[in-house]
């Protein structure tokens, strides 16, 4: 029963911190609506563009609403169910069914076609990611690949070359070979478990498949995923270049980074504002392409902006996603370093952020690009993906009876 009240009184609590988030027009016809969003690192960004809109729209005001990304979750789904949700909010492709599905999200479509929003000035697998059918249930952010971090510091130590687009599989594991202190503690790289960071990326340079979508079955029993998983594995447990997964489980691949106990790691691009304000990694590291398989990949994502169905203000939070999916807003985020936009030909801003890291190594790379895999099936079976994933790579169970695990669980789910 305390428990009960518990959770009651948290979900009101987390209501209550978002209970501006839909108003009613004010007497002189003005209206204020809410933006909510959870990376703080992106706030200046997101204040500079409605600080814009606001400039070019007086009749309509702003009020930004930034969360941690879990208080985030928290609190956006109690507010659904108080029926108090922010007017416009960010969407993540692993929650975005939950929410479409429930009818909680303004379709646009109709809207996007009256304004002449041109949908094919965005990646056209991040605005797929927010579509079911002919309906578009939001206007691209951004979008984020992968890159290679690296401590420069490790590197001129050791007399070594840095990272570039020359380097393959098997020149990430001879320099990481010899960056390598065991007795030190120090590591070549960090081969985690991570699906949209690390592994994924492996398997699609491998010329594996995650989800055969036209066949509607798992591709991880494969002979390219499974040799793509091998190598994974055997970063740790073969070459000896990786920390294991219960000392990354201890002390995050960054920390270990920052610590000068990491030479290399895969990171998102949504990372970047750590990488280049944080106090250490701002002076030590830098960026390149990920190495390169049989094929140059890399896993890309990205968000959008959302509308709540029963926003008090559709039209006012509609102008403001449009606003900000445009070139001008899109253009401002960029120059703020806040996250790679989505907009065609606004990332030479965001590029020049920082000119003392290789930004442009997550950009170059969408050309290479494969959409981050989901569908409205994958939270049956990620956790179960992750929790087999963890026992590959811990020797609790082998590679190939692994992966083939992992497959027979996705197929049973997909064909349900």
């Amino acid at each position: 029963m305390k428990k009960t009240a518990f959770i009651l009184l948290s979900l009101l609590l987390s209501v209550s911190l978002w209970a501006n988030g839909q108003q009613e027009a004010k007497t002189d016809g003005s209206q204020t609506i809410s933006y909510a969003f959870w990376d703080k690192n992106q706030e200046p960004g997101m204040k500079a563009m409605a600080d814009a809109f606001m400039a070019e729209n007086p009749d309509i005001t702003v009020e930004l609403q930034v969360s941690s990304w879990s208080d985030y979750w928290t609190k956006l789904e109690a507010a659904t169910l108080g029926g108090n949700m922010p007017d416009v909010f960010w969407m993540h492709v692993t929650r975005f069914y939950k929410y479409a599905d429930a009818g909680k999200l303004m379709p646009l479509s109709d809207r996007i076609k009256s304004a002449g929003l041109d949908m094919s000035k965005y990646p056209a697998g991040v605005t797929e990611l927010y579509t079911i059918g002919d309906e578009h249930y939001g206007v691209p952010k951004d979008f984020d690949t992968i890159g290679l971090v690296y401590n420069k510091e490790i590197f001129d130590a050791a007399g070594i070359t840095y990272p570039d687009a020359s380097w393959d599989w098997n020149k990430m594991v001879e320099v990481a070979q010899k960056l390598t202190d065991a007795e030190n503690g120090v590591y070549g790289y960090a081969a985690a478990v991570d699906r949209q960071e690390v592994y994924y990326n492996y398997i699609l340079q491998n010329n594996g498949t995650i989800i055969d979508y036209e066949k509607n079955r798992s591709g991880f029993d494969s002979p390219e995923t499974i040799a793509a998983i091998q190598h994974l594995y055997d970063m740790i447990h073969k070459y000896k270049i990786s920390p294991t997964v219960q000392q990354m489980a201890d002390t995050k691949p960054n920390a270990m980074f920052s610590s000068g106990k990491l030479a290399m790691y895969f990171t998102g691009a949504w990372n970047v504002t750590w990488l280049t304000k944080n106090e250490i990694t701002s002076q030590i590291a830098d960026l390149a392409v990920l190495p390169m398989g049989k094929r140059r990949a890399t896993v890309y994502n990205g968000l959008a902006n959302s509308v709540a169905a029963d926003s008090q203000a559709p039209d006012a939070a509609w102008r403001f996603v449009e606003y900000l999916g445009s070139k001008e807003a899109q253009l401002i985020s960029a120059a703020e370093g806040s996250a790679i936009p989505a907009y065609e030909g606004t990332q030479k801003p965001w590029i020049d952020y920082n000119k003392d890291f290789n930004l442009n190594a997550f950009v170059e790379q969408l050309g290479d690009g494969f959409v981050y895999p989901f569908s409205k099936k994958s939270p049956q079976y990620l956790q179960f993906e992750k929790e087999t994933m963890v026992k590959i790579m811990n020797n609790e169970i082998g590679v190939k009876e692994g992966c083939r695990v992992i497959a027979n669980r996705v197929n049973e789910v997909l064909s349900d």
